[in-house]
């Protein structure tokens, strides 16, 4: 999978690659993250009988998932993670960055209920300066969900938002695609892939 990762990351960070393809490659990378990211829910051994009539053991993710995508763009990842949870609840967390501050504001906030032992799967291809991230896993935090149930998913990150989120949360698990050294004055992610939301929905 390392390898099919890295293929598709060298489309996305392409600046030649249209929208169409953006779009496509982002869902084929969103299918692999949604499929890798069971290796780090809790699971537990369950007894099933074959057509054959034959008993033989498998694996059951013990709790129900929540799938959160922090708006706008974190919608580009839910499509994947429903594919592979189906019957996971859906609640959303918009927040939007402001570019000279580089301050994430909350205008938008709409959750299911979240049990003590649910699998909570956080959603943003994008971890930059951590701002936006941080802010939903304080809300959820301040709702008194455990870190040790969270897990983030994003598509790239820089050193900076991913020291960020593991200093405020280290409990929080986190999966991403790949890891970029820094960010330019403008707290974008370089050499990153641009901003994703915006070649994604076409709105450059």
């Amino acid at each position: 999978m390392k390898t099919m990762k890295n293929l598709l990351m060298t489309i996305l960070r392409d600046k030649n690659t249209s929208m169409h393809e953006f779009r496509t490659t982002a869902n084929k990378l969103a299918l692999i993250l949604a499929q890798e990211s069971a290796n780090y829910l809790e699971t537990k051994n369950e007894t099933i009988i074959t057509p054959l009539e034959i008993e033989t053991t498998g694996s059951k993710i013990t709790e129900d998932i929540i799938l959160i995508p922090i708006l706008r763009s974190g919608l580009a990842l839910l499509p994947a993670f429903i594919e592979y949870y189906p019957h996971a609840k859906i609640g959303c967390v918009g927040l939007k960055r402001d570019e000279e501050t580089a301050v994430a504001h909350l205008y938008y906030k709409n959750l299911p209920k979240i049990n003590e032992h649910d699998h909570v799967i956080v959603l943003d291809p994008m971890l930059a300066t951590g701002g936006s991230t941080a802010a939903t896993l304080k809300i959820l935090t301040d709702l008194g969900i455990k870190e040790e149930q969270m897990l983030f998913v994003g598509v790239i990150c820089a050193t900076e938002g991913l020291q960020k989120i593991n200093s405020e949360f280290p409990k929080v698990k986190t999966f991403i695609a790949a890891h970029d050294a820094t960010l330019n004055d403008k707290k974008f992610i370089v050499p990153g892939l641009g901003d994703f939301g915006d070649r994604f929905f076409g709105t450059l």
